[in-house]
């Protein structure tokens, strides 16, 4: 079979370790091949002049409900197909569709319309795992979830799931509640990463949960308790928990709402861009213009206002997800919180990817690695989306 070979000069190549001025980057077929200072000779290979743009990792979300006016729980294939299909104009290359809490059945129907929409995602970003968000959670702090579905950990309904699917790599839930430490054991012994989100947990609470398998914190600041008293004691909670176990991984919405500059400044000093992923938890309206919108699926989701570039309940009582793009995740990061470019870019591609324990192949710019790439200028307004070497969208 003839070799599918592009070459990519001309860029400022974003690597783990610098950044590469005026260099070039072969791929062929669909894997990086060459990553180098200076021209590189590559006849017959397609060519892409970066003119002086950079050329960074493509971003991975791993975290993401939905854009483009669809949202996962629609259940719909063309849902799917039409998220990927808007954030890869934004530079996300790889997802996790995520869920909200819902009914087993809603679940179950979700998890097999994902494995119907991978095989047919050709001009998107990729599908690499489901994240399921719920419905094991602290009514306390459901946020915009449903609480109608919130309930404890089944052993039976979640080993039930996970017999009749390969495709979940992430679970979310709050480790507080009766069952959720011996969930947390057995979602990990499937090779399924476990998060604590929506949750009322303290910091005892989080440290023995991060001792049985929890290493992540879901969407920090969001849903879940900073210091807390009761009675005259004060308790630590699950944000101080995220800050003081160092083998901690946290996720941000780094949107400049759900965290204003001085948090996103202050996750970045304690966390560091190695534990610090950046995520766009976006709903449906991201994308599209301000208004009215809805949670979740259109069936029986929340109906929901954005404005001021974020989702709201509808008596702006409390967010309701985030309308933002993973472009501007990193712009925010180095415009608000001072973040050197290098180092926001890792927060977008290699520290998710590592996270995720998908790091062998793709989050860097390295020979062997999956040629997910993309192109974007001085104010991270991207230029070229490319998978797996093919561009599938130009500005």
């Amino acid at each position: 079979m003839e070799q599918q070979q592009l070459k990519i000069c001309n860029g400022k190549i974003i690597t783990p370790a610098k950044i590469i001025n005026g260099g070039t980057v072969l791929v062929s077929n669909g894997i990086i091949t060459a990553v180098s200072e200076g021209d590189l000779d590559a006849s017959g290979a397609t060519l892409i002049d970066a003119g002086g743009k950079y050329v960074s990792p493509g971003f991975i979300d791993i975290h993401i409900h939905g854009g483009g006016g669809h949202d996962f729980m629609d259940n719909t294939v063309e849902a799917f197909l039409g998220i990927a299909k808007i954030h890869a104009r934004y530079g996300t290359t790889a997802m996790y569709p995520t869920t909200l809490t819902s009914s087993k059945e809603d679940l179950l129907e979700t998890l097999r319309v994902y494995e119907l929409a991978d095989k047919l995602n050709t001009n998107g970003s990729q599908f690499i795992g489901m994240h399921l968000e719920g419905p094991y959670f602290a009514v306390n702090q459901c946020g915009a979830q449903d609480p109608r579905y919130i309930r404890d950990p089944d052993p039976e309904e979640y080993k039930e799931i996970l017999a009749g699917t390969s495709v979940i790599k992430r679970w979310s839930a709050a480790p507080e509640l009766k069952g959720a430490i011996e969930f947390g054991k057995y979602v990990t012994s499937h090779g399924i990463l476990a998060a604590i989100a929506h949750t009322d947990a303290i910091y005892e609470e989080a440290l023995e949960a991060f001792e049985n398998g929890y290493t992540l914190a879901t969407h920090l600041y969001s849903g879940m308790l900073g210091v807390t008293r009761r009675n005259a004691y004060r308790y630590a909670g699950v944000v101080e928990a995220a800050f003081l176990i160092d083998g901690m991984d946290v996720e941000i919405i780094a949107d400049g709402i759900h965290l204003p500059p001085p948090l996103l400044k202050l996750v970045y000093k304690i966390k560091g861009a190695k534990r610090t992923a950046m995520i766009t938890d976006a709903m449906r309206a991201a994308g599209m213009p301000p208004g009215d919108s809805v949670l979740g699926s259109l069936k029986n989701g929340l109906k929901v206002i954005v404005e001021d570039g974020v989702a709201k309940l509808p008596d702006r009582s409390a967010f309701a997800g985030s309308v933002t793009t993973a472009n501007l995740l990193v712009r925010n990061m180095i415009k608000m919180a001072d973040v050197p470019l290098l180092e926001a870019v890792q927060m977008a591609t290699l520290t998710p990817a590592t996270i995720m324990n998908i790091a062998g192949k793709k989050g860097s710019i390295e020979i062997g690695k999956d040629a997910d790439l993309v192109i974007f200028d001085e104010e991270i307004n991207i230029e070229k989306t490319i998978i797996k070497g093919k561009v599938i969208y130009e500005r």
